[in-house]
């Protein structure tokens, strides 16, 4: 068992989030490298491996959209669906970069966020995780 930073719940190893507060409890390693733009200041891409993507599909249960409805009656910021994109920003990440470490990758460049809704009337929404996996070495 580990202790979550945020509340100081007991969470599992292995879990990605608390299931008291939903913060993250098994932030992305800082040994793998990833960012937005096409390149790492400091290292040399050695060998483009491809492009990875990471999906997750989330919903708000019945509690949070009745937490949702009530916070929008009186503006500002909706924590609720706050918390939820959170938690599928995270986990679009993860699921990138394990794609990556599955073909060898040491790093991800040019990642890419993007969020939608499924239009289903289900309060559905995607967020993808897109980028390039590649193998770097210190310049």
């Amino acid at each position: 068992m580990i202790l979550c930073p945020n509340c100081g719940a007991e969470v599992d190893e292995n879990a990605n989030f608390c299931p008291g507060c939903g913060s993250p409890v098994n932030p992305i390693s800082s040994s793998f490298l990833i960012t937005t733009t096409p390149s790492l200041p400091g290292y040399r891409i050695k060998r483009v491996l491809g492009v990875v993507t990471g999906i997750t599909p989330r919903t708000r249960g019945v509690l949070g959209k009745f937490i949702a409805g009530f916070q929008s009656m009186f503006g500002g910021e909706i924590t609720a669906f706050t918390e939820e994109l959170e938690k599928a920003r995270n986990e679009a990440i993860e699921k990138l970069k394990d794609k990556a470490l599955a073909i060898g990758a040491n790093a991800i460049v040019g990642l890419d966020l993007e969020t939608s809704d499924l239009g289903l009337q289900a309060g559905v929404i995607v967020v993808s995780a897109t980028g390039t996996a590649v193998i770097v070495e210190p310049e």
